[in-house]
């Protein structure tokens, strides 16, 4: 049986968990981020290497993780960006005929820090009336990683995007029209959706309008990240140069981006969504969608001038999704691509068709 070292998990309210290290923890034994918890029961590696996590640290409610391995094929991004994960129980031996690697194995190979033999359940239940808090994790002593936690960071305020977005523009063959995909953290299923309707143009947060129009796209993609959308200045001025004149799409981050840009507010949920059983009601339609959802912000209601609410979470009624019909812009708060999670959503591409098809907008082209 393999022999782990004691570790701690305290939160940054003092609370403490007691496990076990894992992963591949930092040289001074602690690492820290922001806890949130993710309730879906399987997909850990699609949680993992999904961008917007970066800045956090990721506690699986469920309670054994690991169980079917790892495969390249299942990778959202290069590499991992989280700041740590933590599970009750961290299976030792992936049994799957997909699988290539243990999960362990995965993280260690990625320099993932990690905790295990914690009460999830326990520490759910505190997040969700706590909120999520920083958080230290790690072998160093009790002393020292509560007061690694007191000065963890939060993800309020600070600009994580720059840390996942690629460095230069890179290329996707796809469909037959041409669409510009804003990186500000996306997932590569996102890519391979996209990639049914266009050939891609991938180009990193900061690119400016002029240069996204210069590229002559039948649309403009705004995909998920991680963090606060407030301080994202750039992003924002570039996509209020692009309302009106490409037809547009956004998801998660995107979806804030969007509404920050049409002149809206963002906030921060208490513990936010992440998991793959979100249910959403389509209000054109009344049905109700089960989603996969990855974000700690989201849009103030009624903040948007002339935009028209499309969906709304009915757990909580946050603003899922919006429309701003003369600028040929939409966007949802959630994933439709949907990795980990169900496929209800995916409609939402053939949207995007149609409004691309439709030619408008095309003003200032």
């Amino acid at each position: 049986m393999l022999r782990r070292p004691e570790a701690l998990l305290v939160l940054n309210d003092a609370t403490v968990f007691a496990g076990e290290a894992a992963g591949v923890l930092p040289e001074l034994g602690i690492a820290t981020g922001e806890l949130v918890f993710n309730t879906a029961l399987s997909g850990y590696q699609e949680v993992v290497t999904d961008p917007s996590y970066a800045g956090q640290v990721i506690a699986f409610t469920y309670p054994h993780v690991g169980n079917y391995g790892t495969n390249p094929d299942d990778d959202e991004a290069r590499r991992p960006f989280c700041a740590g994960v933590v599970v009750r129980d961290l299976v030792a031996t992936g049994s799957n005929w997909r699988s290539r690697r243990g999960f362990e194995d995965f993280l260690v190979d990625n320099g993932v820090p990690a905790i295990t033999g914690i009460d999830t359940r326990r520490l759910t239940r505190h997040v969700r009336e706590a909120g999520a808090l920083p958080c230290a994790m790690g072998i160093a002593g009790a002393e020292a990683v509560a007061a690694a936690a007191r000065s963890a960071p939060s993800t309020t305020g600070r600009d994580l995007v720059s840390q996942v977005t690629i460095e230069r523009p890179t290329t996707r063959p796809g469909g037959p029209r041409r669409v510009v995909v804003f990186d500000f953290g996306v997932k590569e299923t996102m890519l391979r959706h996209l990639s049914g309707l266009a050939t891609l143009t991938v180009v990193p947060a900061s690119t400016p309008a002029d240069e996204v129009l210069a590229m002559e796209p039948d649309g403009v993609f705004l995909s998920n990240g991680p963090g606060d959308p407030a301080p994202l200045t750039g992003p924002v001025t570039a996509i209020a140069g692009l309302l009106g004149k490409v037809p547009i799409f956004g998801i998660c981050l995107g979806h804030q981006l969007l509404g920050l840009a049409a002149g809206g507010t963002t906030y921060k949920l208490l513990f936010g969504h992440h998991g793959t059983n979100h249910p959403v009601r389509r209000l054109a339609t009344g049905t109700v969608e089960i989603t996969s959802q990855n974000h700690n912000y989201a849009l103030e209601a009624g903040s948007v001038p002339g935009a028209s609410v499309t969906h709304v979470n009915l757990n909580d009624g946050v603003v899922e999704g919006i429309a701003l019909e003369g600028a040929g812009a939409f966007s949802v708060q959630y994933h439709p691509e949907a990795a980990p999670g169900p496929h209800d959503a995916r409609y939402l591409f053939e949207r995007f068709e149609r409004l691309m098809a439709s030619g408008v907008p095309r003003r200032g082209r």
